[in-house]
Parts: structure tokens; C-alpha cells; sequence
């Protein structure tokens, strides 16, 4: 079995939230990994197992990024132990580690997810016993290798994760606020935009800061996984990572920010609170120097004419508002003053509720 460290061009798949695989897709296209592809519930492409540092590095919108290990058909039990059993799993695991193995089923006459994952978990157990007599152990939370089980129609396909915590966890966040939105998602909302990159950008219901710090990473060319604390990614985990070209990975990536000093990134909200927490998440991002947070009533927004910036937030919806009616009008109030006050500017807007965005 090659190592991971090999030039053997293995198969992925990233992960991502329903609705997001188009801008998925234009990540690694971009990224200029080999034969993408989109599908349901994320995108597929290839790449060197290497390329599971670049790719944690550097997604934006992805939740995680899975390597195939295996793909066998597995009508019975046997089957599936077998096909799990010949992996070679020291590749990505040492024998004092610990695993979580997550099963899903369709079609298949295995059709008992527990079943699935202990069935996995044993194969891979008794891989190490008879190697040497230590064995992993089971983890369900913070374990050193994910394995995911898929069966359709009696095929198997193993996949382990090289991402370890989801993507969405940056590492910049020091307060998470009220129903913040995840910073995968946030991201998503900054590409779908089609933001400049250069024109002004402006949340008026800011919250603890996402919207306006992913903008800010993606305006500087910020890697998103340089925020990771060490030993943050699952392939870190594995035997044979190279860490020092991981270190040096970083280092590339780090060398090639640059932000625009003249950019102006604006976010506000009605709470004070969460501007202080926007401030704090800010100074967890190291961009001090970028965004501009400031305390001001959504209902009073009323940006420079001119500018034509971009307008970009997640809504309310709830949470922080509180009844309905209340809610309702806020969003009805908020559209007339875009109408009056905002003439030239773009707005991207992500609501919970396609009637409120009416």
C-alpha cells in the first residue's frame, strides 16, 4: 500500500452544506485540483495525498475533506470485514490511537448503521492485534482518525477524514455570540455576492463579526486553516506526516497576504455586546487594521453615496428579535431604506425564512 507521502493521485471528496456545491466546485477548480466534479452533498476531485494539506489549507466553503481508502461490495458481514480488513490503516492510525467509525446505508442488505460501524471498527482492530497486540481504541469525540462507511446498493466505500474538527472551526473565534453564522456558510455568502474585492463592503446586522471577517480573510488572500492551533487537522495525526512541509506549506501561505489598506469593511449592530464580541473575533483574526466595527441601528444605515459598495449580512431571523410581527417589520423597514438610500450599491442578503425576504 503506498504511503500517504506518495505522488499516487488518490480520490477525495469535500464536503459541504446543501446548496453550496456550485461554489464548492470553483474552489477546486481555482485551487486547480485534478478531475472535479460536482455532486450531491459536496465535490469530488483528486489529488496526491499530500494534497489533503492544501486542500484543509485553503477551502473556504467545504465542512471536510474525505480521502477514499476503499470502495468493495459488501453483501454480507464477511464482506464488509474483509474489504475494511485490507486496508492498510497503520498508514493513518498507530496502534495506542483511538477511531470513530460513521456508517450510512441505502439499498443495501446491510442496513443497520451500528452494525456497519462496529463490523468496521473490528476489522480495523484486528488489523493491529495481529501485527503487534496493542490495539486502538474507540473515541466517539476528538478521535485521532475518522472513518466513514458508506453502503448504496451493496457497495462499500471507506473514506477516512482527513480534516479532523469541521472546517467551519477556524480557530480565529474567541466569542461565539447568539446564532452566529458559521463561518463556512459565511464565507459562501461573501462568494455568492460576487464581491469585488476592492468596492466597500457593509453589514448592518454584523453580529459577532463572521460575514465581515471571512470578507476580509477572502479580500486578503488569508488561507482559512492558518488559524488551526497545532495539531489541528486530522492527516496531522496520521504516521507519516511531513510536518515540516506542512510548516513550510503555511509559511508559503502566510507569505502571500496581502491586504488592501484602502478597502473599507465596515460592520454595525444594534447590540453592543455583539460589537464588542465582532472586536474580540477580530483580534482573533489579526485584522485590527481591516474592519471598521461601530455600535448603529440597522433602521438608521445609511452608507456614503457613491460608493457603490457591496451590502452583505446574514438577517435576523429570531433569535435576537424575538416575535414575529416585530420581525417582520424590521425586515419590510430595512427594504423600503435600501430602496431610498442605498441607489448603486449590490446586496446580498441570507434569510431563515423565504417570507420575511419577500
Amino acid at each position: 500500500m503506498a504511503s500517504p507521502q506518495s505522488n499516487k493521485l488518490e480520490s477525495f471528496f469535500a464536503t459541504c452544506a446543501p446548496g453550496i456545491e456550485p461554489l464548492l466546485q470553483k474552489e477546486l477548480t481555482e485551487l486547480r485540483f485534478a478531475k472535479v466534479e460536482r455532486q450531491v452533498g459536496g465535490v469530488y476531485f483528486e489529488g496526491r495525498p499530500s494534497e489533503a494539506r492544501r486542500a484543509n489549507l485553503w477551502l473556504r466553503t467545504a465542512v471536510r475533506v474525505l480521502m477514499r481508502v476503499a470502495r468493495f461490495r459488501a453483501e454480507t458481514d464477511t464482506n464488509l470485514y474483509d474489504g475494511a480488513k485490507a486496508v492498510d490503516w497503520r498508514r493513518f492510525l498507530t496502534a495506542n490511537g483511538n477511531l470513530v467509525v460513521d456508517a450510512h446505508t441505502n439499498m443495501s442488505a446491510l442496513d443497520h448503521t451500528r452494525f456497519i460501524e462496529q463490523r468496521v471498527k473490528d476489522a480495523v482492530v484486528d488489523q493491529f492485534r495481529e501485527h503487534g497486540g496493542e490495539r486502538p481504541s474507540v473515541e466517539r469525540a476528538g478521535a485521532d482518525l475518522g472513518i466513514y462507511a458508506h453502503l448504496y446498493k451493496d457497495r462499500c466505500t471507506l473514506l477516512v477524514d482527513t480534516s479532523g474538527d469541521a472546517l467551519h472551526k477556524r480557530g480565529w473565534r474567541r466569542n461565539q455570540g447568539i446564532a452566529p453564522l458559521a463561518e463556512n456558510l459565511a464565507a459562501a455568502l461573501v462568494l455568492s455576492s460576487n464581491w469585488d474585492r476592492r468596492s466597500p463592503f457593509l453589514d448592518p446586522f454584523c453580529g459577532s463579526g463572521t460575514v465581515v471577517i471571512e470578507a476580509a480573510l477572502i479580500a486578503g488572500g488569508i488561507a482559512p486553516g492558518l488559524f488551526r492551533p497545532e495539531y489541528g487537522f486530522g492527516f496531522e495525526r496520521w504516521p507519516d506526516h511531513d510536518a515540516r512541509a506542512w510548516r513550510r506549506e503555511c509559511e508559503i501561505a502566510r507569505n502571500t497576504i496581502k491586504l488592501p489598506r484602502k478597502l473599507r469593511i465596515i460592520g454595525s449592530d444594534s447590540s453592543p455586546a455583539r460589537i464588542g464580541d465582532a472586536r474580540d473575533n477580530q483580534a482573533g483574526a489579526v485584522l485590527d487594521e481591516l474592519i471598521v466595527f461601530q455600535h448603529a441601528d440597522a433602521l438608521e444605515f445609511a452608507p456614503r453615496k457613491g460608493w457603490n459598495g457591496w451590502i452583505v449580512s446574514n438577517m435576523p431571523y429570531g433569535e435576537r428579535i424575538g416575535h414575529a410581527r416585530a420581525l417582520l417589520d424590521l425586515y419590510r423597514n430595512f427594504g423600503a431604506l435600501l430602496r431610498e438610500r442605498c441607489s448603486g450599491f449590490r446586496v446580498a442578503l441570507v434569510s431563515g425564512d423565504e417570507r420575511q425576504a419577500e
